[in-house]
């Protein structure tokens, strides 16, 4: 039987990924009311507000680690930068989705926190295998997914997204330890 910490905090070279708790929820509500963040995720509305990020911290206290853990992006001078998640998918198969606020695109955090994620993945959450995807019109996501190591398996689904209200294409990805 493996013990899954309830709490686990990853360090990187620039950040800490942590749980979030009622202290993230006005940055995290601040940094995810932005259309094109919450467009380019399949859960998140928009707008997005402070109780919608009561309701998220809220849904990661309770769930089962096991399963499904979510992290805070932290850097040391910007505070909070976004969310890092693992879970189990619609298949069952475990799965990871992140966002970035828009004003910390394009430094690198994305990839150092997935990374950071991955190698918690393996060591602790004893997955071999992990999912992703991201939406046709998101290649800066795929560019992020591929210098974590994810190849590309060819599958396209079209779930619901939440902030476009309606389908859109995902293009799967999968990462081997």
């Amino acid at each position: 039987m493996c013990i899954i910490e309830t709490q686990p905090v990853i360090e990187t070279r620039r950040l800490t990924l942590r749980s979030p708790g009622a202290q993230d929820i006005p940055r995290i509500a601040a940094l995810a009311n932005d259309p094109d963040i919450a467009r380019m995720t399949q859960f998140m509305p928009h707008p997005f507000d402070v109780g919608d990020a009561e309701d998220f911290v809220l849904h990661v206290a309770s769930q089962d680690p096991s399963k499904a853990v979510a992290f805070v992006i932290e850097h040391d001078d910007h505070g909070p930068v976004g969310v890092i998640g693992l879970h189990e998918g619609d298949d069952h198969s475990p799965e990871t989705g992140y966002w970035i606020g828009r004003e910390f695109w394009g430094r690198g955090f994305a990839t150092e926190a997935l990374e950071g994620a991955l190698g918690w993945t393996r060591k602790h959450w004893k997955r071999r295998a992990l999912m992703a995807g991201h939406f046709a019109d998101n290649p800066a996501s795929g560019r992020v997914l591929e210098k974590a190591g994810f190849l590309y398996t060819g599958e396209v689904r079209r779930p619901f997204s939440s902030a476009r209200g309606a389908r859109a294409d995902k293009r799967m990805m999968v990462w081997l330890a």
